[in-house]
């Protein structure tokens, strides 16, 4: 039986007994005034409940006791996420007076201290002072606008503090987040007091969500800013150290791995919006009639007419031209894009090549695809961040769509390029090859602009690159003829010796040493250098770190005749002893020498890796033994280049023959010679 229009059922539960169903009917006439009546005086109540509470917590604030405060404003941080509580709150200027607590906090607030009135539980009254405040401000009844300087200056000073609570700081920066996000104005403030290595520095701690927090600001006031903003941000200091660099290059890696997902999707010829970017792109670049009144073979053979013409190798069925992954869809988005955002650069590349020869056409489509294709690989679209990656480019952070402003300006150079080379279809590899050079040629020398990234590529023309390759060529050449190999070969030893001297002559200077206890204490300093005759070690404990002290003020020595050998890394015995303990860095610059029997050692934690090649080397010179450093391995090929180029500079432009020219044969007889006997008689 279907249920009346005019019978409802109602809960209701009378006090000290069970909940009850009840049916009414006749609501129209009686029931609904009286749930409405019922309703408003509810809502009256909890009105006057929340307005009550919003007045208590407005006294609880400005307490004297700090314990009464601090409940206050938890209390508060957790009941301002109502509405209606906030706007009950806010009526009575409660959200001043949170800004008046930030504001008034002592300058000493980086040390975890407010005023004095605020006792011991000063951050956690602050944290939930700013908790509050962004609950309130979130229901949009205030403006961020309104907010002092004063007020954003205090906050910026949490984020920018080297020691404080990490909850102020976490809570601090969704503050600043939404200031970024809310008005140009307050952006201006808000870059003006926060700097990207701060910023960084938060990137490196464990705390994964003031991480969080501090990623969400630098993306907020990267997307906030316009090109020039995003330059000043990233370039605010005068050098970008190497580990600023990594999560540089972590950042950039993981924005453009966003793309992976286009990139390995082919195109499907089912789907109807991708096909619609098909036709909008040969529509874009030819003025077609309307296909209407076409039968539907006509309109199938324009249509592959024109694909043709736009440089699609299945001009039948394009869609099979993009169905290679990568580059997948992500050809596709950027074909349209430059369709639509320049579209006289792209009616005119593809009109331009349409109206060519045949033999010297440069296919739009195919171009395209292979050169998003080429753009993947360079900014390594799809692969992880390494752990040691620094190599990023500072263009990445003045553009928002950085691939696709890439191909604009890219798809463009190689229609100029394959001009200049005169290509035919024959030489399509060879002009995306040239075009490739090109742009990573041009992307390291860190352009910060598109703008100069255009202007430094097109430059780059392809004479420029021959000239280049040519110089490069000839360079090489010349460094592995086999005459230039063989007087390599021939000064190798003298350069060795030279290199030998240098290492004796440091380990006489002597060097400073720090002991490294079980704690880590780095305070205690020792000297070790070597006797003027090579003959005696001398080391001893020495106050600070001062002059180099006299063999005199040494105490203990070890004669070189007793050492036995030199150990690095983890086979040093003070390694040994603390296995698993020792960081890879000390590992690497840790060695010892042994003596006597090998019961005895002397060991050493370099200061630098140059001080430990230094070190390892002069003392296997002084054990006989070969040199074995990286160092020593560089500093001998910058020697023997730099002498092989003064040798070779007689030679300029003097072609070196590969092989050394042929010794004529001995004459049949000597007669030609001048006998000094028969003169004498």
């Amino acid at each position: 039986m279907p249920q009346q229009k005019d019978i409802v059922k109602i809960a209701i539960q009378m006090p000290g007994a069970y909940p009850q169903l009840i049916q009414l009917d006749q609501v129209s006439r009686c029931v609904l005034p009286v749930i409405k009546r019922m309703l408003t005086s509810v809502y009256a109540t909890e009105r006057n409940l929340l307005g009550r509470c919003a007045e208590d917590l407005y006294k609880g604030i400005q307490s004297s006791d700090s314990g009464v405060r601090c409940d206050s404003l938890k209390l508060l941080a957790d009941v301002s996420t109502d509405i209606t509580f906030a706007q009950e709150f806010i009526s009575r200027d409660g959200h001043s007076l949170l800004v008046k607590i930030v504001e008034d906090a002592h300058e000493s607030v980086s040390h975890l201290s407010l005023p004095h009135f605020y006792g011991l539980e000063a951050p956690l009254i602050m944290t939930h002072t700013l908790t509050a405040f962004m609950e309130l401000m979130d229901h949009g009844i205030v403006s961020w606008e309104n907010l002092s300087s004063v007020f954003i200056k205090k906050i910026a000073g949490f984020v920018n503090a080297k020691v404080l609570d990490t909850s102020i700081q976490q809570v601090s920066l969704a503050i600043l987040e939404s200031m970024v996000l809310s008005s140009s104005s307050l952006f201006n403030e808000v870059k003006q007091e926060i700097t990207l290595e701060r910023l960084i520095s938060h990137l490196q701690v464990t705390n994964q969500q003031l991480q969080t927090k501090a990623m969400a600001l630098l993306m907020a006031m990267l997307q906030a800013g316009g090109e020039a903003d995003r330059q000043n941000i990233i370039h605010s200091s005068s050098s970008v150290g190497d580990e600023m660099a990594h999560y540089l290059y972590v950042l950039q890696t993981v924005r453009l791995n966003h793309l992976e997902a286009r990139m390995r999707t082919p195109l499907d010829s089912y789907n109807q919006e991708q096909r619609d970017m098909l036709h909008e792109l040969r529509q874009a670049a030819f003025e077609t009639e309307s296909e209407s009144g076409l039968s539907n073979e006509r309109r199938r053979s324009l249509c592959a007419k024109e694909f043709k013409k736009l440089g699609f190798s299945n001009n039948s069925n394009p869609g099979q031209d993009l169905s290679r992954c990568p580059p997948g869809l992500l050809a596709l988005d950027t074909m349209a894009y430059f369709a639509s955002r320049y579209p006289d650069a792209y009616s005119r590349f593809v009109l331009e090549n349409s109206s060519r020869e045949d033999k010297h056409e440069c296919p739009f489509a195919r171009s395209s695809i292979q050169l998003t294709l080429i753009l993947c690989e360079i900014l390594r679209i799809g692969e992880p961040p390494s752990e040691t990656g620094s190599d990023y480019h500072p263009i990445f952070f003045a553009q928002d769509r950085l691939l696709e402003e890439f191909f604009c300006i890219c798809i463009q150079l190689l229609n100029k390029t394959w001009k200049e080379m005169r290509a035919t279809q024959e030489d399509f590899d060879k002009v995306m090859q040239v075009v490739r050079e090109q742009i990573t040629r041009t992307l390291s020398s860190k352009p910060t602009s598109l703008e100069l990234f255009k202007n430094k590529v097109n430059a780059l023309n392809y004479s420029e690159i021959l000239k280049l390759r040519q110089t490069e060529r000839l360079h090489q050449e010349e460094t592995l003829a086999p005459p230039v190999l063989e007087l390599k070969e021939r000064l190798k030893p003298e350069l060795l010796e030279l290199i030998r001297q240098q290492r004796l002559n440091r380990l006489c200077h002597g060097t400073l040493f720090r002991k490294i206890s079980s704690r880590r204490r780095q305070d205690k300093l020792w000297y070790c250098r070597l006797s003027p005759n090579h003959k005696v070690l001398h080391y001893g404990d020495v106050e600070g770190e001062t002059e180099t002290p006299s063999i005199e003020a040494l105490q203990e020595k070890i004669p070189v005749a007793d050492i036995k050998n030199v150990v690095t890394g983890k086979d040093c015995p003070h390694m040994k002893e603390n296995k698993g303990k020792q960081t890879k860095e000390v590992l690497d610059l840790a060695f010892s020498i042994t003596y006597d029997v090998e019961e005895y050692s002397l060991n050493f934690i370099a200061s630098s890796r140059t001080d430990f090649c230094l070190w390892t080397d002069g003392l296997n010179v002084l054990l006989g033994k070969e040199m074995s450093s990286e160092s020593m391995r560089s500093e001998l090929e910058i020697l023997l280049s730099m002498e092989i180029k003064l040798r070779l500079l007689d030679l300029e432009n003097v072609p070196i023959p590969d092989m050394a020219p042929p010794i004529p044969k001995p004459p049949s007889n000597f007669n030609f010679c001048y006998d000094f006997s028969q003169a004498e008689q």
